[in-house]
């Protein structure tokens, strides 16, 4: 199989996983407005559970995919694949993304009146006080202050990230057929995307910000997830193989890694015993 055909291939893939994966980032919008009242506290509790879970299945897949189809197997270039892979991958998904989704957005900037409320118990009242003495760096030195944090899950929960990777490595070493669902991945993505927005978000939300949120969501899982779920197995597949033009899986809730498998009837979303 060609270049050219894998490209075609891949492109096809994308376009059938798009709707699934839109679907998950407006369920990852209704767990925002589900937690929306947790507080920043509690949105980095659940942001260190799903980060970690996010790079473990990611290495399971990163270095197993590598294992399978590397002409030479030697564990500390597997480790090496999977760790960083799997770390760039769900950091991208679940940091950076959301990052520059909630810049964009302004959520870490509070309206007008919830400043007032807050600042009769602390310090927002200060920044307010100083805003009133200085005209000339109002809106400036408000904005500094409300800017949105990158939360780098290797960086700041090392201690659970990094035994994650590693783990995730040791079961693709000795397990390198190990299959996850497609449909979990974008699941266990969403929600640490969703957690890290739901940390720099203080905005009170409107239709904007949700609408915005959809988008963010559905480009962070689209972009690292499906890449690392669809073009990174199909870059690797054998020359030989022979693959369709085009996705003939209904049902992509099913696909499992690797990506490449034989499309049966139970994917198809056919019922196998009426047949």
């Amino acid at each position: 199989m060609s270049f050219l055909e894998k490209m075609r291939h891949i492109g096809a893939e994308l376009k059938g996983h798009a709707p699934f994966t839109f679907g998950g980032a407006v369920l990852g919008l209704a767990f925002m407005l589900v937690f929306k009242d947790i507080g920043r506290p509690a949105a980095g509790v659940m942001f260190a559970i799903f980060h970690p879970a996010h790079v473990l299945l990611s290495a399971v897949v990163t270095a197993a995919m590598f294992k399978v189809h590397a002409r030479k197997i030697n564990f500390w270039i597997v480790l090496s694949v999977g760790y960083f892979g799997a770390v760039g991958v769900a950091t991208l998904s679940d940091s950076v993304i959301p990052f520059f989704g909630e810049s964009i957005l302004g959520v870490a900037i509070p309206l007008h009146a919830d400043t007032h409320e807050h600042g009769e118990h602390g310090e927002s009242a200060v920044v307010h006080d100083e805003t009133c003495e200085i005209d000339g760096h109002k809106h400036e030195h408000a904005h500094e202050t409300h800017r949105p944090k990158l939360h780098l899950g290797f960086i700041e929960e090392w201690w659970a990230v990094t035994p994650a990777a590693l783990l995730g490595v040791l079961i693709a070493w000795f397990i390198p057929r190990t299959r996850f669902p497609h449909a979990g991945h974008v699941l266990i993505s969403t929600w640490a995307s969703s957690a890290h927005m739901l940390m720099n978000t203080e905005a009170a939300f409107s239709v904007t910000i949700a609408v915005g949120s959809v988008i963010v969501l559905f480009l962070a899982v689209m972009l690292p997830c499906c890449i690392s779920d669809i073009v990174f197995p199909l870059l690797f597949v054998r020359s030989d193989l022979e693959l369709k033009d085009s996705c003939v899986c209904s049902n992509h809730a099913l696909h499992s890694h690797p990506h490449v498998h034989e499309h049966t009837d139970a994917c198809r979303g056919d019922d196998a015993e009426a047949s």
